[in-house]
């Protein structure tokens, strides 16, 4: 398992897509400095830890001809070797590039993984601004010389800022690289220093609490644009993510046995469960005995995201989220944009073609070696030159979104995005759920009221996990997506006389009937309707097609009540001939669901709510 999780997280983890093969050395390419850069006084342990680093400084810089700087990490389960291709892209930019691997993962040292937090991961990644401003009190040595390290090659603002050892100094990377970007500019404003110029954030998380136990029928006004998805409720958990994570940690933890030997060491064990903070620990051990985490766990994973200090984010950012992407899915950067939006704070938004689920892409989106090849490249250049070089043109505040089948049709990046001034794009339309949904038989989606027949609907649970299929989460999305017979229910349109293009999150508001469930919620999450709502685009032949892969699991707090379910957000054009499919289900494979029993009926027919409203561009 640890083999297979650290080849699988090294693809699709590591650098949230980021990762490049380092490319053979040549008497062009920029020689790193391996270095290693002792950071001190981190959270409340009041810890010091050992950063491996490597240092790129393109040819032509010196301390009489300084050069902006970007500081970057790894994704989960990687290290600074990761960014090797992005460093030499960039250096060729003109660039210097810090790469290190981020605290908890192998680098010779025994500090345990603390999720991206402000209070480690910042304050480390706010030391390591300080080092390439040319703080002297940051130690740090070469690994091949023994000899220390200081920086006077970086551009220094000092001046026009009135801040000490402040550096021209950008951050980017991918997933667990992208949320270590929000919490350094959390840090850094918190501290008042606020030295970070500009960020570039991919597929990362809004919330974690969302991202690992999500919940999408108690969102804030029913739905990520209110700038959250911090549900007030208990989510329902990933577990078949949540073990990869753990798999590759611990792994990790043992890579870096070796820093055991070392007494001065030693008190990074304490409060080490694992190579994790011992609240992960805790957190998984209430998922295998109660099925789902308690609210503690909640609050800690929560606090280990950008939602809980979204006000100290003030630093120029542009985000990109991956459509392909089961882990942090793209309602959550609507959530940061929203935000961030909301305060102020400049913003773009993309939503690319890549995530988690699926690395694959065309050159020309992204290749980070080559930035200037590239659709992905070329906008963060144009973002950091701007905001950290203080070059060229301010680059737009949009939202852009890329479109599979422009792609297919023109092989053309450029026409495959289409731009808007901000999100949300389009028209809702608005389907009624009308008839009775039985095994084998659909009910219908109408376009009226008027056209809605009565009829009752319903299927139970048929296990804690599954037996309902939808992925192999970051391991295989191949295999035929199934309902087993009795265990959801489907309410479909009539074929489309014409492609609909949809950009955004569907919703699906039910009144749902479930009279065992009604007497159990008031005990707690182990007593409240789990459920998964996704949408399926079926073909003339009836062959399913989920888009991406995605669905939204839910944790009902009150049954009797409609509830509002927020589906995971698409970019989908249902073909002429296909019909949009609204499914609600018992159970799924890569989710913990109840223990408990839960049949379920939904019932349709005049004045009932039952409706679903969809993103249409087109």
């Amino acid at each position: 398992m640890r083999r297979a999780a650290t080849v699988l997280l090294s693809a699709a983890l590591a650098s949230g897509g980021l990762a490049a093969l380092a490319p053979s050395a040549s008497a062009a390419e920029i020689q790193p400095i391996d270095l290693t850069i002792t950071v001190t006084h981190l959270g409340p342990e009041d810890r010091t830890c050992d950063i491996d680093a490597d240092l790129y400084i393109p040819d032509g810089v010196s301390s009489a001809a300084p050069a902006p700087a970007l500081l970057v990490t790894n994704g989960f389960g990687g290290t600074k070797a990761d960014q090797a291709g992005l460093a030499q892209g960039f250096g060729e930019q003109g660039y210097v590039t810090l790469s290190y691997t981020g605290l908890g993962f192998v680098d010779g040292d025994n500090c345990p993984i603390t999720l991206d937090d402000r209070e480690h991961d910042g304050a480390a990644a706010s030391q390591l601004i300080s080092f390439l401003g040319g703080d002297p009190s940051i130690a740090a040595k070469d690994d091949a010389t023994g000899r220390p390290v200081h920086i006077d090659q970086v551009v220094r603002e000092d001046a026009t800022t009135d801040k000490r050892y402040d550096p021209q100094v950008g951050m980017t990377g991918g997933s667990y690289g992208g949320q270590i970007q929000f919490a350094a500019a959390g840090f850094e404003h918190q501290q008042g220093t606020d030295r970070l110029d500009a960020m570039v954030p991919l597929i990362t998380w809004n919330d974690l609490a969302y991202s690992l136990a999500p919940e999408n029928s108690g969102l804030p006004r029913s739905t990520a644009r209110s700038g959250s998805v911090s549900s007030s409720g208990t989510g329902v958990f990933k577990y078949e993510w949540a073990s990869l994570f753990t798999s590759v940690g611990v792994g990790d933890g043992a890579s870096d046995a070796g820093a055991l030997l070392d007494p001065a060491k030693a008190p990074n064990l304490i409060d080490n469960c694992g190579n994790f903070e011992p609240q992960v620990c805790q957190a998984l051990a209430e998922v295998g005995t109660l099925g789902y985490p308690s609210q503690a766990s909640i609050d800690f994973l929560r606090s280990n995201s950008v939602a809980t200090y979204m006000k100290d984010i003030r630093v120029p950012t542009m985000l990109g989220q991956g459509q392909a992407d089961t882990l942090f899915n793209l309602q959550e950067s609507v959530a940061t944009y929203t935000a961030l939006k909301r305060q102020g704070t400049p913003v773009a938004l993309e939503w690319q073609s890549w995530g988690h689920s699926d690395q694959s892409r065309d050159p020309s989106e992204l290749d980070l070696r080559h930035p200037t090849q590239s659709l992905q490249g070329r906008a963060a250049l144009a973002w950091f030159d701007y905001y950290v070089r203080n070059r060229g043109t301010a680059p737009p505040q949009n939202f852009s979104y890329y479109r599979d089948w422009v792609f297919q049709a023109t092989h053309d990046i450029t026409k495959a995005y289409a731009t808007a001034p901000s999100y949300p794009v389009g028209k809702q339309q608005t389907y009624y759920l009308s008839g009775t949904s039985t095994p084998g038989t659909d009910g219908d989606l109408v376009t009226k009221p008027s056209q809605v027949r009565s009829g009752t609907s319903g299927y139970g649970n048929l296990a804690p996990v599954g037996p309902n299929y939808t992925e192999t989460s970051a391991l295989d999305q191949t295999q035929p997506v199934t309902d087993p017979p009795g265990s959801a229910i489907r309410f479909a349109t009539t074929p489309l006389a014409r492609p609909m293009d949809v950009v955004g999150s569907p919703r699906l508001t039910v009144q749902l009937d479930a009279p065992s469930v009604a007497l159990s919620q008031a005990a707690g999450p182990g007593g409240q309707l789990v459920a998964y709502a996704k949408l399926y685009d079926v073909g003339p032949d009836g062959a399913i097609e989920l888009p991406h892969r995605v669905i939204s699991p839910v944790r009902v707090a009150d049954v009797t009540r409609p509830v509002t379910i927020e589906l995971p957000g698409i970019v989908h054009r249902f073909a002429a001939g296909h019909r949009l499919v609204v499914v609600l289900a018992g159970g799924d494979m890569a989710y913990r669901g109840s223990d408990a029993t839960q049949p379920m009926t939904l019932t349709t027919g005049s004045g009932l709510d039952q409706q679903l409203t969809v993103p249409v561009v087109n």
